[in-house]
Parts: structure tokens; C-alpha cells; sequence
């Protein structure tokens, strides 16, 4: 985090990311002396309700973040930003979007938690588009423009007010993570569990944190063992609403490949869930994507899988896979990074913040989660040392196949032979 009088004082000539909190009503025309270097511009959490019209004088922005600000509409300063690529309006007011006010660099795109009712047409210009968040708007329909946004991967409606879902959707050739939860179009299911009171559980360490909550350990009295606690940040998240994140989990049902969901909290305003405790002797399967990966996970440097261990991956998500979509659910981000293994390759799928209801024989939804599971088969195979023998070439084939343009030609996860 910087300061204004660092700004001020020319103490950060040279940067290349410059992150600034400090109230700002106005923007501070001194970020302009770092233009020759400046590829990173966060103002998010100030007071900004506008922008500059010559923002093109910052020639090496790449990425931009403008989160909880006033901003309500959103500001047609980037059109000559010909580098920018991320831009990021998080948590405004933004009612108005107009039209050909964005360039087409951008690959990906947030706004996220507005009050957007419409998109403009142009949108469909944006052919680089990988990564659209739309969640938490009151979006009534998409444009049919948005038909051309091909390179589209991941895409998050949820929380909107969508009464249907435009048939363009299942044609774009490599969608694989997609979120509509939260919308008037979405199957309508709801599930009972035990609800337990919070105090009832003894709550330890932070096992981790997500866009949606943090997880505990915790020993349960009613359970009469440790288990693992998920306490929801608030009502609406990145993917969409707590609670249907929490009606998701609920009604996963049993599986190997699944955490199991013991009961809910009572009596209590926090939302939360009890889950069965995992212990530590797994391991997230990968890192979540990075700015320049955008839509793909990352690994750490000395992370490798041998054909075997991807065999067993794909053999336990794919199962798992298959039972979730047999009760009309999709995962939404099915991801290395929300994968859990053991060193006996035994894996977990979890975090089913953009998950989503559908009714079953719409397998349309499915097959766009095929692709993520085929690109989850080819990130793990880029990482395999042995490029050669039985196992990898089926599992080459196989991500070849899930991965297809031609969506109504991808096997279903039932369909799936190993």
C-alpha cells in the first residue's frame, strides 16, 4: 500500500503497480509522472466517482482496479488504454454502461456487485474476452452481441434477474466455468439439514479462507468429533448468494470424492456449515489463476504428476462429476486449486460457491463443465515429466475430446471410460 504524500513527494517515480487508499474524492493527477513505468492501478477503496478522460496517457497500463468507489456509471476513460487487459469496478453503484467505451485489449472484465439492468451491444467487440464477473446486478438479458465474445471462459450471471439464458450460451466454443445462481431462471430446489447451535463447537485455528468465508477447525459436542466450520462472510459473494452456496452443499449427497456436510448453524446470524474435518495430510492440487494466466490455474515450480496420479484425479472428479450433475448441479469452478489430495492420490472436490441448479436433462450445462475438467486434465499432463505410454495418450485423447469447439460432441461424465 502507498501513500499520497509518497505520490506527492515523487518517491515512487519508476514503479510498475502503484495500490492507493486514502479517501481520494479526486483523481490524483501526480499518478500521471509515473506513466512511463505504470502497468498496475489500484485506487480501489476510496471515494471516486469519475475519471479523467485521458487516462491513455498512462501508456503501460495493463491492469486497473476500482473497487468499492461511488462510481455509477461506468467511466469511458479507457477506450485509448490499448495495453489494458484487466479492468476491475468491484462493489460500485454503476447503473450505466454505455457503448464502444472499452478497448478491445480487455480479457478480462469485473463488475461484479452494481446495478446494472443491461449491457451495451458493443460488448460483443471484446473478441479477447476470457473472463466476464457479472454477479450481483440486475441484469435482465445478456445482448445477443455477446454471441461474438468466442474466447469466452469463464462467466459469473449469478445474483441477477434473469428469466431465461440466451441459446448462444451453448454454442460458445470454449466456455467451461459458468455460475447463474441467485436468478429467476434457476431450478428452483431446496434442501433440509440438522442445524446445530454455534455454540456447540469449540472453534480452533483458521484452516483457510475463500471469496465466500473462513474455515475452522472446531470440536462439535453434538458430533462428538473434530470437524471443519465454514462461517460465510456475507450475503452475497464474487459467485453469488451465501445461501445458495450453503443449499448447494447441502444436498451434494454422499460421494468418496466429496466432503460431507454434517448440518448448519442454528439460532445464529452468522450463515455457516459443518463439514467433515480433512486432515492435513491433504494438499491443494494447485494454486488459483494469476493476472497473466487469467482463466488457468498456476502450480508451484516444483510441482509434477506422473501419468498415474492424473489417471486418479481424473477417475475421482470425473465420479464425482457424474453424481452432482445426476441431481441437476453444476460445480461451476471446477479447478485444480479447489481439489484436495493425499499422497495416495485420493482427492476431494470442493468450494461450491458458484454452483448452480439446473433441471437434469439440460445437458447443455454439463458439457460446459467437460471442457473445465478437460482443461484441469491438460494443466496436470503439461506438468508430467513422461510424455509417452498407455495412460497419458487416454488421457490425452480424453482432454482432447472434452475440450472440443464443437460443445455437442463432448463425452458426459458418465459417459467417460478410463
Amino acid at each position: 500500500m502507498h501513500s499520497l504524500a509518497q505520490l506527492r513527494s515523487g518517491e515512487l517515480k519508476g514503479i510498475t503497480r502503484l495500490t492507493l487508499s486514502d479517501n481520494l474524492s479526486v483523481f490524483p493527477e501526480e499518478i500521471y509522472d509515473l506513466a512511463e513505468t505504470l502497468e498496475i492501478l489500484d485506487l480501489s477503496n476510496n471515494r471516486l466517482h469519475s475519471l479523467p478522460e485521458d487516462l491513455s496517457r498512462l501508456s503501460k497500463l495493463k491492469i486497473a482496479f476500482f473497487s468499492n468507489n461511488l462510481f455509477n456509471h461506468l467511466p469511458s476513460s479507457f477506450k485509448q488504454c490499448t495495453r489494458l487487459y484487466m479492468l476491475g469496478f468491484k462493489g460500485n453503484q454503476i447503473e450505466k454502461f454505455d457503448e464502444d467505451i472499452l478497448p478491445e485489449s480487455i480479457s478480462w472484465l469485473i463488475l461484479t456487485d452494481n446495478r446494472l439492468q443491461s449491457l451495451p451491444r458493443s460488448i460483443g467487440k471484446l473478441v479477447k474476452l476470457q473472463k466476464c464477473a457479472l454477479a450481483g446486478n440486475r441484469l435482465e438479458s445478456l445482448p445477443d452481441e455477446m454471441a461474438m465474445c468466442r474466447n469466452l471462459e469463464l462467466l459469473r450471471l449469478s445474483a441477477n434477474n434473469l428469466h431465461e439464458l440466451p441459446v448462444w450460451l451453448w454454442r460458445l466454443p470454449k466456455l467451461s466455468w459458468f455460475a447463474f445462481s441467485g436468478n429467476p431462471c434457476t431450478a428452483k430446489t431446496q434442501f433440509e439439514l440438522q442445524e446445530v447451535p454455534y455454540e456447540s463447537f469449540e472453534v480452533g485455528e483458521k484452516l483457510g479462507s475463500g471469496a465466500s468465508g473462513d474455515i475452522y477447525k472446531a470440536y462439535s459436542h453434538p458430533h462428538e468429533k473434530e470437524i471443519a466450520l465454514k462461517i460465510f462472510k456475507g450475503s452475497i459473494t464474487s459467485d453469488g448468494y451465501a445461501h445458495d452456496e450453503m443449499n448447494a452443499y447441502i444436498s451434494t449427497g454422499e460421494h468418496p470424492n466429496l466432503i460431507k456436510v454434517l448440518s448448519k448453524l442454528a439460532g445464529d446470524e452468522r450463515l455457516g456449515l459443518v463439514l467433515e474435518y480433512i486432515p492435513n495430510v491433504y494438499r491443494n492440487l494447485g494454486l488459483p489463476p494469476d493476472f497473466e494466466t487469467c482463466t488457468r490455474d498456476t502450480f508451484t515450480q516444483e510441482t509434477f504428476f506422473t501419468p498415474e496420479t492424473i489417471l486418479e484425479v481424473a477417475k475421482g472428479i470425473a465420479s464425482a462429476a457424474a453424481h452432482l450433475h445426476a441431481r441437476g448441479l453444476m460445480h461451476g469452478d471446477l479447478y485444480a486449486h479447489n481439489i484436495l489430495i493425499n499422497d495416495e492420490d485420493h482427492c476431494y472436490l470442493g468450494d461450491f460457491g458458484a454452483a448452480t441448479f439446473y433441471e437434469p436433462h439440460r445437458k447443455e450445462f454439463e458439457r460446459i463443465e467437460v471442457r473445465a475438467f478437460g482443461c484441469l486434465i491438460e494443466d496436470m499432463l503439461a506438468l508430467c515429466p513422461a510424455k509417452e505410454g498407455d495412460i497419458y495418450k487416454r488421457l490425452e485423447q480424453l482432454r482432447e475430446r472434452c475440450m472440443s469447439e464443437k460443445v455437442e460432441e463432448r463425452p458426459l461424465f458418465s459417459e467417460m471410460v478410463f
